[in-house]
């Protein structure tokens, strides 16, 4: 396994965990947007939790999500392509975004009550892949507020859009997704709650992945050392 999927599959586990931590107990609708590394390993994380009932997979490139979905066939729930992201996310009790968009490819007006959403998608411009009405109407969650809320280039586009506009403020972002697991701050407190899940990755979490793989190659005698 490579850093780039060894990475997907840390942050897809992230996203598991907030969805055991944020969606309704009765979730059981999966909506990825993206056909990425980052969107196959979303899938297969969130097929694994329980009451999961279907995938679905959108994207901007409908070929792209229905190659993704047929290599998805033996995740052991139905998995489906959709030809337009916002049918799947209406139909959906929990959607991962995975994109890179500097525009928004979720919008709050196709958001039923009570969804919940994983973004983990990046970028330093635009709008980023989730819209401020979604931001201000959710209860956010982080990986880490310092990362989140960092400067740029770092930190999440969409939380600093929605300061900027003045649809929130730094308090909004609610608690780091460690304090929900330990219970030591609120996760959602009814049915009816938007919750948002923003991960912009931790340096530290992707450099510990970086050394498994070297780890695993130097055992494995592959690969090939390179002095800088």
């Amino acid at each position: 396994m490579d850093g780039g999927y060894l990475t997907a599959a840390r942050t897809a586990g992230g996203s598991a965990l907030a969805t055991q931590l944020l969606a309704r107990p009765d979730a059981g609708d999966v909506t990825v947007v993206g056909t990425g590394v980052q969107a196959g390993a979303h899938a297969r994380a969130l097929a694994r939790l329980p009451g999961v009932r279907t995938v679905r997979i959108a994207g901007r490139d409908p070929a792209r999500a229905a190659a993704l979905a047929r290599s998805l066939d033996s995740l052991g729930v139905p998995v489906e392509d959709t030809g337009s992201i916002e049918d799947a996310v209406r139909a959906a009790d929990v959607v991962c975004t995975t994109t890179h968009a500097a525009d928004p490819v979720l919008r709050r007006d196709w958001l039923r009550p009570g969804t919940h959403i994983n973004s983990v998608g990046y970028n330093t411009i635009g709008d980023g892949e989730l819209d401020t009405a979604t931001i201000r109407d959710a209860l956010v969650v982080v990986e880490s507020r310092a990362a989140a809320l960092a400067p740029p280039p770092a930190g999440a586009v969409e939380l600093r859009r929605a300061i900027e506009r003045q649809a929130i403020d730094a308090g909004h972002v609610a608690a780091e997704i460690g304090q929900v697991a330990a219970g030591t701050a609120a996760g959602r407190t009814d049915g009816g709650q938007l919750t948002v899940y923003k991960s912009v990755g931790v340096a530290a979490q992707d450099a510990a992945a970086a050394a498994l793989v070297l780890a695993a190659a130097q055992r494995q005698g592959v690969g090939t050392l390179v002095s800088l």
